[in-house]
């Protein structure tokens, strides 16, 4: 990676997006980190010392329209919601697959160095289950992408980190994923849950790895 680049962020208020702009602030590789968000960020949650981040309120409706702004070095999306939050398939499908797939035709046409994304473990285009058959269609359109360089989806498990509102379910969730972990390894071991911290630093290092592309 040069020493002078620059990132663009979408998603930067969900859990791993805080983690990855807070690391890319402070990373001295990066000397401007553009976040496209709903609404103005709390500066109070990114430590920018050097005066390096630059929110931009944006309609993601209107996605295509922000095509300037992806004339960056590298590209990180974080976009995606739940069912539930969502409140239907068709508006998860929108911010899980049309959003990041824009976002990465947008980036194809600025001929950016690399587009990262992140994807989820189990992602398959023909699974049962709606959100795992999303992130498998999205992967298969973006890796089959033509044009689009070093593009690489990231699959974590189920995310640690600090949420604005942790429900009741989900608590035990990652109680109990702590406790199996342990005996999660060989081809389990992707099942481990993660820390957003840990997510956010992988798709950094990608971006040393740019002659690879598929999945991470």
């Amino acid at each position: 990676m040069k020493s002078r680049n620059t990132a663009l962020v979408l998603g930067a208020t969900g859990l791993v997006g805080k983690a990855l702009v807070t690391q890319l602030l402070a990373d001295p590789r990066y000397i401007k980190v553009t976040c496209l968000v709903r609404k103005p960020l709390k500066h109070s949650d990114y430590p920018d010392v050097e005066g390096k981040l630059e929110p931009i309120v944006i309609d993601f409706e209107a996605l295509q329209d922000y095509q300037g702004y992806f004339n960056a070095d590298h590209i990180y999306v974080c976009l995606g919601t739940t069912i539930k939050q969502a409140k239907s398939k068709t508006v998860f499908r929108k911010v899980d697959f049309e959003y990041v797939h824009i976002a990465a035709q947008l980036a194809r046409a600025q001929k950016v160095q690399s587009f990262v994304w992140i994807s989820s473990v189990g992602a398959n285009a023909k699974s049962k289950r709606f959100y795992l058959r999303v992130k498998g269609e999205l992967e298969n359109a973006i890796l089959n992408m033509s044009g689009l360089a070093h593009a690489s989806a990231v699959r974590p498990s189920l995310l640690l980190g600090n949420r604005a509102e942790v429900r009741f379910l989900e608590r035990v969730g990652i109680m109990f994923a702590n406790f199996i972990s342990p005996l999660l390894f060989g081809r389990w071991a992707k099942y481990k849950p993660v820390s957003a911290r840990q997510v956010a630093a992988h798709m950094i290092t990608l971006q040393d790895f740019t002659s690879k592309r598929g999945i991470q």
